[in-house]
């Protein structure tokens, strides 16, 4: 005999659940900080924070790249006594962008700010932020040392000169009027930040100039002006790598569609170990016989192209100690392969009557190709 269901049972499987009612407001705005070794600032900035924000439902989500001074656990410390504070550690990778990702990505909110944990951002001006956001529909609103009002506080020369120059650079990807596309203190919508996150690069530390470059339609956004103020606790992070880095997100973001920025800074440094090979060549061939000159300026180029590749091109994924040295044995082996390959394919294309320098190229351009697609499987594989 069939089953009978009432209306009354029928309407309850298909009836919405009640909404549940939770003591905690929803969280309005999340800030994201990105921290490396930056223990002593941690309280500071949240109750730098609690006092700019005052009544906006807010919380703050750390996300630190296993400092060894043990950032992630004084967050995880502060967080017991203050619900607004949270903490993402991730242990075997680094950057400050990818760590502003995870960060946003690790947020509900419908508004997410970023900044720094070492106190330079003004903290004060962030309500007048998150405000203006919202009030003019805006995608973006970028906290700007050089629009009226703003200043680089007690910077030197040098530093003041490199801030421009690296500034005039970004205009080559991001053709939007700002005046600071390098800031690192800004506010933006989740929907904002969604429709570029699948197209960022990640790389090196200016996730502003990448949001810009990466949106598939121009942002709405405005500037809001604050004077960027010196360190107070800890060491700064910017050296000679972080300037690397920004290069190639240039790269990326002005030839990444069509070659990998990888692949063109692999070709550079060979371009460049090219140059010393014939510089040492020359130099051991007053002492040495050619082929032993040139056994000796082949091992010393590729020793430079594995070391320079290994810190710089590679720099997320350089190899230390003994895999160091296992990684130079196998990008020897196949750089050796991709010779045979280079000499192979020229002599071929010589034979069927191409100029000696197209047949050249053809040659150099096989073994690059070859040498960066094995090496980047082989010796820097994930």
């Amino acid at each position: 005999m069939a089953s009978t269901i009432s209306v009354t049972d029928r309407f309850a499987a298909v009836a919405p659940r009640p909404v549940k009612a939770y003591a905690r407001p929803a969280v309005e705005l999340t800030v994201v900080v990105p921290a490396f070794n930056e223990r002593d600032n941690i309280e500071l900035l949240v109750d730098r924070l609690e006092e700019a924000l005052g009544r906006t439902a807010w919380e703050i989500v750390y996300v630190d790249d296993d400092s060894p001074d043990g950032t992630a656990a004084a967050v995880r410390e502060l967080s017991q006594m203050n619900p607004r504070v949270r903490v993402v550690q991730r242990i075997g990778r680094r950057g400050l962008s990818t760590a502003v990702i995870e960060g946003i990505l690790a947020s509900s909110a419908p508004y997410v700010a970023v900044m720094d944990a070492d106190l330079q951002h003004d903290e004060s001006v962030l309500p007048t932020m998150l405000e203006t956001l919202k009030r003019d529909k805006l995608d973006v609103v970028v906290g700007s040392r050089y629009t009226g009002g703003g200043g680089i506080g007690d910077w030197n020369k040098g530093r003041a000169a490199m801030s421009k120059f690296a500034t005039q650079l970004a205009h080559v990807v991001v053709p939007a009027e700002l005046s600071d596309p390098m800031s690192g203190y800004f506010v933006m919508t989740r929907a904002a930040f969604d429709q570029s996150v699948r197209r960022l690069s990640g790389q090196g530390f200016k996730i502003l100039l990448d949001l810009f470059a990466s949106s598939p339609t121009p942002y709405r956004f405005k500037e809001v002006p604050y004077t960027f103020r010196d360190r107070l606790r800890g060491e700064s992070k910017l050296d000679g790598a972080v300037v690397w880095e920004y290069l190639m997100l240039l790269v990326d973001k002005t030839v990444g569609r069509f070659v990998p920025a990888r692949f063109v800074l692999f070709a550079l440094v060979g371009t460049l170990g090219l140059a010393l090979h014939l510089g040492i060549l020359r130099a051991m061939l007053m002492a040495f016989s050619f082929p032993a000159a040139q056994a000796i300026a082949t091992a010393v180029a590729m020793i430079s192209n594995f070391t320079v590749n290994n810190g710089l091109t590679y720099r997320d994924r350089r190899l230390h100690g003994w895999k160091f040295v296992g990684g130079l044995a196998t990008f020897c082996a196949v750089c050796a392969v991709g010779a045979i390959a280079n000499v192979r394919l020229a002599s071929l294309a010589f034979e069927q009557h191409y100029v000696w320098w197209l047949s050249g190229l053809a040659g150099a351009a096989a073994s690059v190709v070859w040498n960066y697609a094995v090496t980047s499987i082989v010796t820097w594989r994930k």
